[in-house]
């Protein structure tokens, strides 16, 4: 075996595990220009059924909590394919609705093949597949495709010489570095198809193929048992900075983009906001369209910096601020990837210690990390590179207080949503005690426990036991449609849970009581006299103090899968101080956070008591009617045994991994749900 092919296999190795961490990304110089793209317009397809459809049953105008997977990865994503996985969106949504489905690749004794099935279905999930893949799927997987044996190809299917040099799960981490590193993954990729017209119409059955799917499954019946909402993710990672800025796009209708926006036609977000603006949220058609951007905490803090690309006036970076918000109205708080709430120890920031944002973080919470502080870094997928405050939902809704100041409009005015980001086609699979072809298609045990991998000349960390099974998307909306998810998801009422199906509410306003907390009306009267989770608060000037009214349902769990009691409910609050510093304040509001719950480790069974129900009346004791101020709910779980324990529990004592003993890896959390934030801005400040 040449020594030289060895010394290249490491290389490709090195290279490979961020893109794997992160999915297809791709690599484009964003001061590139792609030469005339193609045009991009909304159109309803032929197959797509009209929007009549019947009254659902469970039609609620306070409305109803809905539970979903809004990233969703098949094998129409080449990061996906790449590791045979072969369901495409058909068995997507069929797993979403309850269906079972087999994960893995045929025949391989290392890689397993399981049969994956949720205990309760989804009520809505959109397959979000990369638009940088589309031309290659098509074109590397059809043997009559003229183009089928280029060296994209080759590569793709592992028909290269390290097919022979290297294990076979190394070999794909090295295939999925050589899509990366032949150049775009897109839609007018020449050395995929020949030439961009080419490519163009070899994504179409694609893209076409996705929205088949989400027709095909969508529930128009009065039952209103499930949607399905097309989508795409569009995967920029620019080449300078090697950072995540990875958006999903999901429609409102069957009316949507004739041809996905991927990262070679959109080089910066901001131009991708213009071409969904165009094409459809300010066109006279029915095409409504949002981006959800995720894992800003492999972002560096590129992701959310308060910077406008190409604005050369206050009156520019106001028209892109006013753009983003319109365009990005969630943020994706948790998924496989890790938690990006909060970080204690940031830069810029005040207040005391949370020490619950020390929960399933990608870099070890303890861990000595190197801080970008008011610029962006790099090699942020890499996990490499400097850690940013603007990584942190919890310091973008606070920064963009400041910015609110500064330009009349609040860019990161943004709700919460959760999601898992599987690669394995099975949306929802949040299960910690069964975490099974979870994890990046990591079909055993001891892949799952592997601990922490530096690749040589520190180029990139592995951290697969710190990944987790992912969260859920919870939306309140009066019906189970296409339509009213989506709108709900453009007011931002809409929460983030890290698996359990845990109902929170949060609304303010001048005439909420603690005595509402005991009224069967309670939710009408709130929507009456308050708003709800992601709205603006403001106050006349000679009102009261603003009560916030919470509350949470537990999650009651299924007959295989029983739910856990709640511990706490608490309301983080961020501001801006008079020098600038971003501030956060975390208040126990309901609950019992010393009700001595614990879980025994060695069984996991649970222990300590806790509360299916809890809701409070709160006012604000630092209130300042002339400081703007963010406010979002938090509610945790009682503690429970993390997916790592469960699976540490189950091998031999003998045949355990080092983390099963290592400190490092906690063997129990408190799950929990997040809610959207309430913004109060003074009369004067308002834009």
């Amino acid at each position: 075996m040449p020594s030289e092919r060895l010394r290249k296999a490491g290389l490709l190795l090195t290279a490979a595990i961020p893109l794997l961490l992160v999915g297809c990304s791709d690599t484009l110089d964003p001061s590139s220009a792609t030469s005339k793209p193609p045009e991009i317009f909304a159109q309803r397809p032929d197959f797509a059924g009209d929007d009549t459809r019947e009254d659902c049953r469970d039609f609620n105008p306070n409305n109803n909590a809905y539970f979903g997977a809004l990233h969703v990865h098949t094998s129409l994503s080449f990061d996906s394919w790449v590791f045979s996985n072969s369901n495409g969106p058909e068995d997507a949504y069929r797993y979403a609705k309850g269906e079972s489905i087999v994960s893995g690749p045929a025949n391989d004794p290392e890689n397993p093949q399981v049969t994956l099935q949720l205990d309760r279905p989804l009520d809505f999930a959109a397959v979000t597949d990369h638009a940088e893949s589309f031309a290659q799927i098509s074109v590397c997987t059809d043997p009559k495709d003229p183009n089928y044996n280029n060296d994209v190809c080759l590569t793709m299917r592992g028909e290269r010489w390290w097919a022979d040099v290297l294990p076979d799960s190394m070999a794909r981490l090295g295939r999925v570095f050589s899509m990366g590193g032949f150049g775009p993954m897109a839609v007018d990729d020449s050395d995929v198809c020949g030439d961009d017209k080419t490519c163009t119409a070899a994504s179409l059955p694609v893209w076409l193929r996705t929205q088949k799917a989400a027709e095909a499954a969508y529930d128009r019946s009065s039952e209103c048992s499930f949607s399905a909402i097309v989508g795409f993710e569009y995967s920029l990672s620019t080449k300078d900075t090697g950072n995540n800025m990875h958006r999903n796009v999901l429609f409102r209708n069957a009316t949507v983009l004739n041809l996905p926006v991927a990262s070679n036609l959109a080089k910066r977000p901001e131009q991708l906001w213009e071409y969904l603006d165009d094409a459809c949220n300010s066109a006279d058609n029915d095409c409504e369209v949002l981006a959800i951007p995720h894992n800003t905490n492999f972002s560096a803090g590129e992701s959310y910096a308060p910077v406008y690309g190409g604005a050369k006036t206050l009156e520019e970076e106001k028209k892109i601020a006013a753009l983003r918000i319109k365009t990005e109205p969630l943020f994706e708080i948790y998924q496989l990837k890790g938690d990006s709430e909060c970080r204690n120890g940031m830069y810029g920031v005040g207040g005391a210690p949370d020490e619950f944002c020390d929960f399933e973080k990608i870099h070890p919470p303890k861990a000595e990390v190197e801080d970008c502080m008011d610029e962006s870094g790099d090699k942020g997928l890499a996990l490499t590179g400097c850690v940013s405050r603007r990584n942190f939902a919890r310091y973008n809704l606070t920064e963009g207080l400041k910015e609110k100041e500064r330009l009349g409009v609040n860019p990161f005015e943004f709700g919460i949503i959760a999601a898992t980001d599987t690669h394995s086609s099975d949306g929802g699979n949040v299960d910690e005690q069964d975490v099974s072809s979870g994890l990046v298609m990591t079909n055993t045990p001891e892949k799952r426990l592997k601990g922490e991998v530096k690749l040589p000349g520190g180029v990139a960390t592995l951290r697969q036991a710190r990944f987790s099974p992912g969260g859920l998307a919870g939306i309140y909306a009066p019906q189970n449609t296409r339509e009213d998810l989506f709108d709900a998801m453009r007011k931002r009422e809409a929460f983030g849970t890290s698996g359990p199906r845990i109902q929170p509410r949060f609304f303010a306003g001048e005439n909420l009581t603690a005595d509402m907390c005991n009224d069967p009306e309670m939710i009408s009267k709130a929507y009456k006299q308050g708003v709800p989770m992601g709205s603006n608060m403001s106050l006349p000037a000679d009102s009261k103090n603003p009560t916030f009214l919470v509350s949470a349902l537990a999650d009651a769990g299924s007959a295989n899968v029983p739910g856990v009691a709640l511990q706490r409910i608490q309301i983080i609050k961020g501001w801006v101080d008079d020098k600038g510093t971003l501030q956060q304040k975390v208040y126990d509001v309901a609950g019992n956070p010393n009700n001595g719950a614990s879980v025994d480790v060695n069984t996991c069974e649970p222990q300590g008591t806790g509360f299916q129900q809890l809701c409070a009346a709160w006012q604000d004791p630092e209130f300042d009617k002339e400081q703007s101020a963010v406010y979002y709910a938090r509610v945790l779980e009682n503690p429970s045994c993390r997916w790592s324990t469960y699976e540490c529990n189950r091998l031999p004592e003998g045949d355990r991994p080092e983390t099963c003993d290592n400190p490092a890896y906690p063997k129990t959390i408190q799950e929990r749900a997040w809610t959207s934030p309430i913004w109060y801005y003074p009369e004067a400040k308002k834009s």
